[in-house]
């Protein structure tokens, strides 16, 4: 697995995240003179987008995100964007939360599907950047951290090899392999099956300095080529006329990671209880640990002071609904199966020295493994602490 692939897939999901908070926010969006108190407004859509932004880009989380490490659990990836999405006014409740997650992971592994060439995959980041940028255009000092990220991002992997990049392109598929959430944007444009899987193409031009499929050679210990083998490459394939030539090829892969809710259509997802075969996810998203929360808080204080702030009161934000109706999202919440669902259970035990001695005993046991490196699990918690520090 790609040590490099973690700041691709957290920049990428966040991009498709703000995409999908900005649609339904717009859509929410009542003009200020007519807006009650418990309305929203435009002012509010600017103020969750730029809360988020700045949360997401904050220049220490980047840092310690952009450091070379294995990708996260699953479990604790979506605890991240769980915290994300509520670093503003805003709420989601558990169905919408859900239901914002599974958008996201599916609209980026299609992305990554569709990648001709796995260093396309850094094409698709620089476009959710520019969409990012186009959200904050109005407030410098939140420019400013993105285009900090901008920088990272290409002082790390413009300079990549093509074999570094097939590695980084496998580690995502790898992650999102068990995903098969149906979509209706992606079934009602037919690119996605009733089952949740892709529809890819397997014809079309190759990218620039790719040869057609279709072809095996065999070399010997000393590099020449000693036999070849023709087989059917089950496509119509051609070349591209030229490097950089905006042919069929070039115009897939310049839309990859553009603001597809940008078009006026509706943001909808079969949720998973409609059919129990059009998603797959691995056991290890069944059991959230009950201790998470205040495990993550005791981490945030052995890292050295990163205050541990107290989550805002839910009723005291603005409420956000993924779904047309209450009652749609009611009827999600309930029809989802258990396993498929993540809950956050708050522990009040920051003043309990009692239980802050039993926290202190459960690390412990954590790190009786010796070595220099930490483990991905642990690294996945102290970025979610320091996400609950920010």
């Amino acid at each position: 697995m790609s040590m490099r692939t973690l700041p691709l897939l957290f920049i990428n999901l966040g991009g498709e995240m703000l995409y999908i908070l900005d649609q339904r926010l717009r859509a929410q969006n009542i003009p200020a003179d007519k807006a009650k108190k418990a309305d929203w407004t435009d002012g509010d859509r600017k103020r969750v987008m730029n809360d988020i932004i700045t949360t997401m880009f904050n220049k220490k989380f980047m840092e310690e995100l952009f450091k070379p490490q294995e990708l996260y659990s699953k479990k604790a990836l979506r605890t991240v964007f769980d915290r994300l999405a509520h670093a503003s006014i805003m709420r989601l409740n558990q169905a919408s939360m859900d239901k914002l997650y599974d958008l996201m992971t599916m609209a980026f592994k299609y992305q990554v599907l569709l990648c001709p060439r796995p260093k396309d995959i850094l094409l698709v980041s620089f476009n959710h950047m520019d969409a990012i940028k186009e959200f904050i255009r109005d407030s410098p000092s939140i420019l400013n951290q993105v285009d900090e990220t901008f920088r990272q991002l290409i002082e790390m992997y413009s300079c990549l090899p093509a074999g570094e990049f097939q590695l980084v392109r496998q580690t995502l598929l790898i992650f999102f392999q068990d995903m098969h959430i149906r979509v209706s944007i992606f079934l009602k444009d037919k690119v996605q099956n009733s089952n949740g899987r892709f529809v890819l193409p397997t014809s079309g031009p190759v990218p620039w300095g790719t040869e057609l499929p279709g072809l095996i050679r065999i070399f010997n210990g000393s590099g020449e080529e000693v036999k070849s083998l023709e087989f059917p490459s089950g496509g119509n394939y051609t070349s591209p006329l030229r490097e950089g030539s905006f042919d069929l090829y070039g115009e897939r892969v310049i839309k990859l990671g553009t603001n597809m809710y940008s078009v006026s259509r509706p943001v909808e997802t079969h949720m998973s209880g409609t059919s129990k075969s059009s998603v797959s996810h691995t056991k290890e998203n069944a059991a959230p640990n009950p201790l998470a929360k205040e495990e993550l808080n005791l981490l945030a204080r052995l890292m050295g002071g990163l205050e541990v702030k107290k989550p805002a009161n839910t009723d005291g934000g603005f409420r956000v609904n993924l779904f047309t109706t209450d009652e749609e999202e009611e009827e999600a919440l309930i029809s989802r199966p258990p396993e498929l669902s993540y809950q956050v259970i708050n522990i009040q035990a920051t003043k309990d020295q009692h239980a802050n001695a039993e926290l202190a005993r459960i690390m412990g046991e954590f790190a009786e493994e010796p070595g220099p490196a930490q483990s991905p699990g642990s690294k996945g918690d102290n970025l979610l602490a320091m996400m609950d520090g920010l």
